[in-house]
């Protein structure tokens, strides 16, 4: 059984727009013997861009969004662990964004798969990041 970390693109288009996943990724995600995580960072920044009509979706409002989430993906909350490798990870100047950088703490201190659409996650590879990328 593997475990994998979705980036906050994979679980939008995993629930909304499937065509964007590549077949690897797709056949992945279909594999029901595997464990599917969801960064409580990345459930944040979809309830934020759903406040912002950033993202096209099903739901009807905001209170739709966790539970629908729950339903295919386990939530992996911020632990102080994360916070550690967060505060030691270096990170390349034309990568800024403060949520990716916890997200992939997240998955090294978990030792988990981390998929994402975002080729800026290549850069963290040698920081002991196991990556799949999603070209789209």
């Amino acid at each position: 059984m593997a475990r994998y970390l979705l980036d906050t693109n994979i679980v939008l288009f995993s629930l909304f727009s499937p065509k964007e996943l590549e077949r690897k990724v797709d056949d992945l995600l279909a594999d029901y013997g595997d464990v599917f995580y969801v960064s409580t960072v990345s459930v944040q920044e979809i309830i934020h861009l759903y406040k912002r009509n950033k993202i096209k979706t099903t739901w009807k409002k905001p209170d739709d969004i966790l539970p629908d989430i729950e339903t295919n993906f386990e939530i992996l909350p911020v632990k102080k662990e994360h916070l550690i490798t967060y505060s030691r990870l270096s990170t390349p100047n034309a990568h800024n964004d403060p949520n990716d950088h916890i997200i992939i703490s997240q998955a090294i201190t978990e030792r988990m798969i981390l998929i994402s659409s975002d080729q800026q996650f290549e850069h963290y590879i040698t920081q002991k990041l196991d990556f799949i990328f999603n070209s789209r």
